[in-house]
């Protein structure tokens, strides 16, 4: 079976092709600037790739030409539309009210849009996409698979806040967390790594990037996870402040005269590493800057690294011990110095990894010092591949 998996923003829809049968990427893209004019990027396993302006007006002219490059022309890939078994989406936020994938029905669609207050930059692209795709490829079924369904299974004394009860019964205020296709993804291969059944493991995966999570996950099910009602909450990220004082956002707001949407958005573009070093929001830049003395540019790893350390350390003591931690994601796969700076110290909880070894990126490996008891792993993610497994699962 051949699965397109569709990742729909408020001005883009990414798109992949995927073979089941060997798990092969045929084709892949992404149409930008919809609404604002357009762009498509496209390519296809053995026949290259191209980039062309091409006005886009909604999400709707984006399936079309999504589904015209993949059949027609020279980077077609299948000959027609009824070689697509299944089309899967990439939903950010399903609440409460979905611990699973869903085939797309209509009240489907409009639970998701119903979530728009818990998601507002997402809620209703997500569902502009699948409306679209339903539009273009009517008779094909189509799935949804949320971020929030796999941190479903978190007991109610993990995902509430001290709140009152009247939030969470009017506005369902609560933790719902994020990235839960990737740490699923990569929780399963970490027991097909450590050759275990991953209903006898204890895990913690962090997935770590311009948005970093963490997760602990015991028996196969996440029992807590770092961001909360929305991904601002955890780590510091690329731009985003992480886990502080909420009084200090009162406080701020007070000082400076921000509204609510002023001051959301400094916590979530204009804060984090960003914000601490002065340099960027990229990792690699931050690094570079630290190296030629920036001792901002320091502070700011420094402050990511120990933030996520202590989350990890309590993930442990939640979980009871763990048996292995993997980092994934564009930085946990690619920045050395971040991993290390992660695990330093933790050599009396039985965490240790081998430098040698951890001089890699973005590969599947073993970085565990020879006497660590606990495994450290770098396991490469690919949240499109679990759609599309998740998407054959249910639809057969």
């Amino acid at each position: 079976m051949k699965v397109l998996v569709i990742n729909s923003g408020s001005s883009s829809l990414k798109y992949q092709l995927i073979d089941m049968e060997n798990d092969c990427v045929m084709a892949k893209g992404i149409c930008e600037k919809i609404g604002i004019g357009g762009r498509h990027k496209h390519s296809s396993d053995g026949k290259g790739d191209f980039i062309e302006d091409v006005e886009i007006k909604n999400h709707s002219e984006a399936a079309r030409i999504v589904i015209d490059t993949l059949t027609k022309g020279d980077y077609a890939v299948i000959s027609s539309i009824e070689e697509i078994g299944a089309v899967g989406h990439r939903i950010v936020q399903g609440g409460d009210l979905f611990s699973g994938p869903e085939l797309v029905t209509d009240e489907v669609i409009e639970k998701i849009e119903g979530l728009h207050s818990l998601a507002p930059l997402h809620a209703y692209p997500n569902a502009a996409g699948i409306r679209s795709c339903k539009a273009v490829m009517p008779n094909i079924p189509q799935v949804v698979v949320f971020d929030t369904a796999f941190h479903q299974t978190m007991p109610e004394y993990a995902y509430m806040y001290g709140l009152p009860m009247e939030y969470y019964d009017k506005y369902k205020i609560r933790r719902y967390g994020f990235h839960g296709t990737s740490h699923k993804y990569v929780s399963r291969k970490a027991a097909e790594w450590l050759g275990k059944d991953i209903n006898d493991l204890k895990l913690v995966t962090l997935h770590l990037g311009n948005g970093s999570s963490l997760c602990a996950i015991k028996n196969g099910e996440c029992v807590d996870t770092s961001m909360g009602l929305t991904p601002l909450e955890g780590p510091m990220m690329g731009t985003r402040c992480g886990s502080i004082d909420p009084a200090a956002v009162a406080f701020i707001m007070e000082k400076e005269g921000l509204s609510g949407s002023e001051m959301n958005d400094i916590m979530n573009k204009k804060s984090g590493l960003m914000a601490i070093s002065g340099v960027s929001s990229d990792f690699r830049d931050v690094r570079a800057a630290a190296d030629a003395g920036n001792k901002n540019a320091e502070l700011a790893l420094h402050m990511f690294a120990y933030q996520c350390k202590k989350i990890l350390a309590g993930y442990i003591a939640v979980l009871g011990g763990v048996d292995a931690i993997v980092f994934t994601a564009g930085v946990g796969e690619n920045r050395p110095d971040t991993r290390e700076l992660i695990v330093e110290g933790l050599e009396f909880l039985g965490i240790k990894i081998d430098k040698e070894k951890n001089d890699v990126m973005g590969k599947d490996v073993d970085i565990s010092s020879p006497d660590a008891t606990i495994k450290t792993l770098i396991l490469t993610t690919n949240e499109e591949l679990m759609i599309a497994r998740e998407t054959v699962k249910l639809i057969q």
